[in-house]
Parts: structure tokens; C-alpha cells; sequence
């Protein structure tokens, strides 16, 4: 029966002198005495005072409180505060602590975060949807659209000048998407459409004789102030009497403008004749100056005219 309380031989685990938890803690209440004793540790250590008069020191702070340490954890305790052993000392701010201390004051950036992110990827997704892809899918239809428009067109057209005039624009446009401009792609297949749209298209050119309203005008040419250009107003009517808003080629530009009225560049002699209808009652008896038919991109003028047609009059 003694035999059975005999304590078992330690493993070769437990022979390898762990520090008891006891110990432990009174190392690290010497440490804290310690500190506490600056002066006595001033005095006794920075004045290389021998280690066993500091132990004999600290036994007289214990034995005043009743405590009883033995020398080795007094020892262990002046040996862990020569090396700082139980002193915090904080990690260096690396990239990674830095990471540490975001994650820690999450809630503070975390939903403002979220929003932005959302807002942006909202932001992202909506460019893409409502004008990238719409854009790459104009931009992939493009060489088509111009192969179509210009079959339509020449279909239409009556003379070969217009037919080539429409190669013209389409192989420019052409050219264009070879180089990615899309600005200049873009402008030629406008002005595809509109010429097709003006030689799909049948009307007269009525002379405006209403009242309070002007039917013509002289003013300085923009390319030669020392000539004065004659211009009659006029509208496209259809052969149903509708007044039609129609692409005219404004010649000072040289861009398509959708307009119902413009002012149609005339002789002074047309000028001055068109003016004396008008001056007898006020009414322009013969107010029809020409007829635009369907397969011809330009009127034909029942009167004489001197070029083109603008259809920006307004500061003059």
C-alpha cells in the first residue's frame, strides 16, 4: 500500500526543469517591486552596488509584508528587469501592424467605406452599361452602316456626280474607323444620312411673303467684304402643302443643318425682281423659286440664283 503513494518517476518532459507558475509570478512582482523602488534601484544599481546587497534589500521590503521569497526568484527578479523581461514594448509600425490597427478601428471607416465602394462600383457599372458597351457596339456596326447607307443612297441618286460625291464620304468614314477616329467617323456618317435623306426627298422651294415677316436681305460676304451677296427667304413644301424641316447644306460652313426656313443665295437681278412683286401688294404673286425631286440632291431654280444657301442669318 506505501508503495502505491510513492510519486511516479517524472517523464523526460517534466525533467526538463519547467519554471513552476508560482515562481513565475514572483519574479514578476520582484520586477514590479522594482519599479516602484526607482530610488531604491537608483541608488543601489546605477551605483554598482554588489547584486547580494540589493537581494538583501528586497528581502527586508518582503519580510516587512510577511512575505518569505527565496534568493533564486530574487535573483531572477533583478536579472528580468536588467533585461526588460516583463516590459511592453511595442512593435515597430510596420506595414503590417498598420494593417492591424485598420482592421481594429473598422467601425469607424468600415461603412463609410462600403458606401463609397458602392457607389463607385455603381458608378463603374453604369459607364459601362449605359455608354461603353452601346459605344463599342456603335462603334462594331459602323463599317456595316456605311456600306448600307451608301448602296442606299447611290439607289437613290440620279446623277454619277452625286454616286461618287457618296463614295466620297463613305470612304473617308471608312478611313477613319482603319485609324479609330471616331469623331471624324462619326461626321461622315451623319452626313451620309442626310444626303440620303435630301435625295430621298421631293418639295418646292416656296419664297416667304407673309406679313411682318422680311423675304430677303443683302448683306456683306463673309469671304469678301467689298461684295454684297443677295439672299431670298424660302421653305421646303411638300406636294401635300406641308412645310418640311429639311437638312440644308449651310455653304458658310459647309455643315447639314435642319431647318424650315433658310435664306437661298440669289442674283441681285432674281433679288430685285422678287422685291418689286413684292412691293405692289405686299404679296409675292410668283413665290415659287424652284423644285427639289426625288434622285437629286440639289433644286433646280426656276429663277436665276448665285450659289449655295445659309441658314444662319440672325446677326447680321
Amino acid at each position: 500500500m506505501a508503495d502505491a503513494l510513492v510519486p511516479a518517476k517524472p517523464t523526460a518532459v517534466a525533467t526538463a526543469d519547467p519554471r513552476k507558475l508560482d515562481d513565475v509570478l514572483l519574479a514578476m512582482d520582484v520586477v514590479d517591486t522594482l519599479r516602484h523602488r526607482e530610488r531604491l534601484v537608483d541608488m543601489e544599481l546605477n551605483a554598482q552596488a554588489r547584486e547580494e546587497q540589493l537581494i538583501a534589500r528586497l528581502k527586508e521590503i518582503y519580510g516587512a509584508q510577511g512575505i518569505e521569497v527565496p534568493d533564486k526568484i530574487l535573483k531572477d527578479g533583478v536579472k528580468a528587469l536588467e533585461e526588460q523581461r516583463f516590459v511592453y514594448k511595442p512593435p515597430d509600425n510596420s506595414f503590417s501592424v498598420k494593417l492591424a490597427r485598420l482592421y481594429v478601428r473598422r467601425k469607424h471607416w468600415l461603412p463609410a467605406a462600403t458606401t463609397v465602394t458602392g457607389a463607385l462600383i455603381a458608378l463603374v457599372v453604369g459607364w459601362q452599361v449605359l455608354w461603353a458597351m452601346p459605344q463599342a457596339a456603335e462603334w462594331t456596326k459602323m463599317p456595316v452602316e456605311f456600306t448600307r447607307l451608301l448602296k442606299q443612297g447611290q439607289d437613290l441618286a440620279v446623277e454619277p456626280t452625286v454616286d461618287a460625291d457618296l463614295a466620297s464620304v463613305a470612304a473617308e468614314g471608312q478611313r477613319a474607323i482603319a485609324n479609330d477616329n471616331h469623331g471624324i467617323a462619326r461626321k461622315q456618317l451623319a452626313l451620309l444620312e442626310d444626303m440620303n435623306e435630301q435625295l430621298a426627298l421631293d418639295y418646292n422651294l416656296r419664297i416667304v411673303s407673309r406679313q411682318g415677316e422680311d423675304t430677303g436681305f443683302a448683306r456683306q460676304s463673309k469671304v469678301n467684304p467689298s461684295i454684297e451677296n443677295f439672299y431670298i427667304l424660302v421653305e421646303g413644301v411638300s406636294r401635300d402643302s406641308r412645310v418640311l424641316k429639311l437638312p440644308i447644306m449651310n455653304e458658310e460652313t459647309q455643315k447639314y443643318d435642319r431647318v424650315t426656313m433658310w435664306a437661298q443665295h440669289v442674283t441681285k437681278e432674281t433679288f430685285d425682281k422678287i422685291v418689286t412683286d413684292k412691293q405692289t401688294d405686299q404679296i409675292v404673286q410668283n413665290d415659287i423659286l424652284g423644285h427639289k425631286t426625288r434622285g437629286y440632291l440639289k433644286p433646280t431654280f426656276d429663277m436665276p440664283v448665285a450659289g449655295g444657301a445659309i441658314t444662319n442669318w440672325e446677326d447680321d
